[in-house]
């Protein structure tokens, strides 16, 4: 009974609109009086899940994000795109989708890489004459392949819900073929798009500007070397190589650059904080959460019911799938995180998969679910960038919804895709 308490409180609360965190709380406080808890238990499973020193990563990620994106990093790395792929067929979408990656690795998240991104590219296409739905759909698509790259600081909260024994530097490491396996497949997908309609190419710039454009991204693309190359080696932690992001996006910004005004810092500063508290409530909400749900057993009572279902790890993953996909599309990525994982994890490992490939399975599963209606965040990102309806978008994204769910099944079926480039730096 204590379980329809716990959901079907979340359930009501999430339906009328109350936010993700309040819906947390209050059904979890709602579950500890049916069960006769002391409602203290709350606020110290809340005060457990915050308290967390790896989630010092995620504001300063956050907020060197931020000021990247105010400093006319991303113009630089769009520019640099064009440069490399602006010549193949629907050239200004391939530059979006190349401009995602580069700006996935130095930002970390999907919703600032649709609005940094987008805001630069879909105006251009749309000059271009392309179509405002082709250049939202790949704007949208194409960002969350920034939550496969480091410095995701998803892949962060995966690690702390599983309870902090999963390596974030192999995770980063673990998501990196998957990411850019997921560009080469929109790239292909935009490709047949822009052909079908007849979408131009940009003239190739030559070398010589080439050299001249890496130049000037290069102090954009050095972050995520430092980020990743720090991590990786052992020189620093997570939480160490976000307070050096910090550091050296200031530096680049206002020495290097200087196109950070003293009120572009202090917007940046107000909505790295913003988004931090946010963050953080969500995750300590949902920590209280994953506690009821693993004091009332459902993780081992999921196991075993999933093994009645089938002992075939195929159709496991295929059902865990289903069942992410299928969650993604109602509620936002970062709880989703915190109350799958005990869930899910256990059953994946029970059925033989390894916890790091399983985290970059469920990375990108959220990652299409915040593309996806009714409540995708990035989708709702994209369009107001683009300045079109949903529903325009969405009848034409589904090549791109093709790809990344081509990229899902490869991803989620070779697991040398995400645990190759880890084992090499064991």
């Amino acid at each position: 009974m204590e379980l329809y308490v716990l959901f079907g409180t979340f359930v009501f609360l999430l339906l009328i609109g109350t936010p993700v965190a309040f819906c947390l709380g209050v059904s979890s406080f709602a579950t500890i009086a049916y069960l006769g808890l002391p409602p203290v238990v709350v606020f110290q499973r809340l005060n457990s899940g915050v308290s967390v020193f790896a989630l010092m990563a995620i504001p300063f990620f956050i907020y060197a994000g931020d000021l990247m994106v105010r400093g006319d990093i991303a113009r630089r790395l769009v520019a640099l795109a064009g440069a490399f792929v602006g010549h193949f067929r629907g050239g200004l979408g391939q530059v979006n989708i190349l401009s995602s990656v580069m700006f996935g690795g130095v930002s970390g998240s999907a919703a600032a890489d649709a609005s940094a991104v987008g805001g630069l590219m879909v105006p251009q296409m749309k000059e271009r004459g392309y179509g405002v739905d082709y250049a939202v759909n790949i704007t949208v698509t194409s960002s969350i392949i920034a939550l496969m790259l480091p410095p995701s600081h998803n892949m962060i909260i995966y690690s702390i819900a599983a309870g902090g024994k999963i390596s974030i530097a192999d995770l980063f490491t673990a998501g990196i073929i998957p990411g850019f396996l997921l560009a080469v497949s929109l790239m292909v997908a935009a490709y047949f798009v822009a052909k079908k309609r007849g979408y131009p190419t940009e003239p190739f710039p030559g070398l010589r500007m080439m050299g001249h454009l890496f130049v000037s991204a290069a102090p954009g693309l050095i972050l995520v070397a430092i980020i990743f190359g720090g991590v990786r080696s052992g020189v620093f932690t997570a939480s160490e190589s976000s307070n050096i992001a910090v550091v050296y996006a200031l530096f680049v910004t206002f020495f290097v650059y200087r196109t950070l005004s003293f009120h572009d810092f202090v917007e940046a500063t107000f909505a790295a904080v913003r988004t931090t508290a946010m963050v953080l409530m969500v995750i300590g909400c949902a920590a209280a959460f994953g506690w009821l749900l693993a004091y009332t057993r459902v993780p081992s009572s999921m196991v075993v019911i999933l093994q009645n279902v089938s002992d075939n790890p195929i159709v496991i993953l295929l059902l865990l799938n289903l069942v992410l996909l299928v969650l993604g599309t109602f509620m936002d990525m970062s709880p989703l995180i915190v109350i799958t994982t005990p869930i899910f994890l256990p059953v994946a490992i029970a059925f033989g998969v390894d916890p790091v490939h399983f985290g970059v399975i469920l990375i990108l599963n959220l990652g299409i679910g915040l593309c996806t209606p009714p409540v995708g965040a990035v989708l709702f990102v994209g369009c107001a960038v683009g300045r079109i309806p949903i529903w325009d978008a969405v009848r034409t994204i589904w090549p791109f919804y093709g790809a990344a769910f081509a990229t899902l099944l490869l991803v989620t079926y070779i697991p040398a895709l995400s645990l190759w480039l880890p084992s090499l730096f064991h």
